[in-house]
């Protein structure tokens, strides 16, 4: 699926606050394993309640996932979407041959496998 340009719109609205972006890079930075909210709020100096409407924001344009453990949330960066975002961003790059950016777009080693 192909990102339009509403949603993308959203995903940067949503990264457009200090506190979700933080967020979203720690949570990436956490990988697969995610991050419990409460170790995230701790680490980002954020109030739970405060965090809370901020990770609800970046779940619902589809930038984090979140899952149930018992009591706790646990949140995972949804780098497929971050992908599309880029993709969007990039559709066009060179004259629409994306191919010859290869210096522009590099991918960090971290995330060759994402």
């Amino acid at each position: 699926m192909n990102m339009q340009r509403e949603q993308a719109l959203h995903v940067f609205e949503a990264l457009a606050s200090a506190v979700r972006l933080d967020a979203y890079r720690l949570l990436v930075e956490a990988g697969q394993a995610g991050m419990v909210a409460g170790d995230l709020a701790s680490q980002l100096d954020v109030a739970p309640s405060r965090l809370s409407f901020h990770l609800k924001l970046l779940t619902e344009v589809g930038l984090t996932t979140v899952e149930t453990e018992g009591r706790y949330l646990r949140y995972r960066a949804h780098l497929p979407q971050m992908r599309e975002l880029i993709a969007y961003l990039t559709e066009r790059c060179c004259a629409g041959q994306p191919e010859l950016c290869a210096e522009v777009l590099p991918i960090p080693a971290a995330c060759k496998d994402c």
